[in-house]
């Protein structure tokens, strides 16, 4: 976590006098960082999904119910602070469309979801020389807004 979010983080916390969770990370959304965290903001966006061999590769745990996430822009500044609420683990083609119209991006239909998807997943698979797969599994996860740093 750099020092903005770890400060935003902090001040957070003191602000309400509530003992801070000691489990919180700090990152970006993949595509459009600064679009994204917008749609996070204006309450547009309440899920995302990654694939679960990049959590592999890279060593990364899992998100949980009850973690914390410091959203950053694209200038690693932080914008808001999110709790996840949900998390399963399924093949892309299962996931539901209920799920790709709350990722909030696009036109918000399960085609703009799976084009928009499929696209990205490729290009990130193909720079750890894996393939993309219709059935690849993704880790859906759920959020609701806490904060915004305004």
């Amino acid at each position: 976590m750099n020092q903005a979010a770890q400060i935003y983080w902090n001040e957070f916390w003191e602000s309400r006098g509530l003992e801070r969770p000691m489990s919180v990370s700090s990152w970006q959304f993949g595509a459009d960082p600064d679009h994204l965290a917008q749609l996070v903001i204006e309450g547009v966006k309440t899920a995302t999904c990654s694939g679960l061999i990049f959590y592999e590769v890279e060593n990364e745990p899992l998100p949980s119910v009850g973690d914390y996430s410091i959203i950053l822009n694209s200038k690693d500044l932080p914008v808001a602070i999110i709790k996840t609420v949900d998390i399963k683990i399924m093949p892309m083609n299962e996931v539901p469309e209920e799920f790709a119209i709350v990722e909030g991006e696009g036109d918000r239909t399960y085609q703009f979801w799976k084009e928009a998807h499929v696209r990205f997943f490729t290009g990130e698979l193909s720079k750890l020389r894996f393939e993309f797969t219709e059935d690849m599994l993704v880790v859906c996860e759920r959020f609701e807004l806490v904060d915004v740093n305004i």
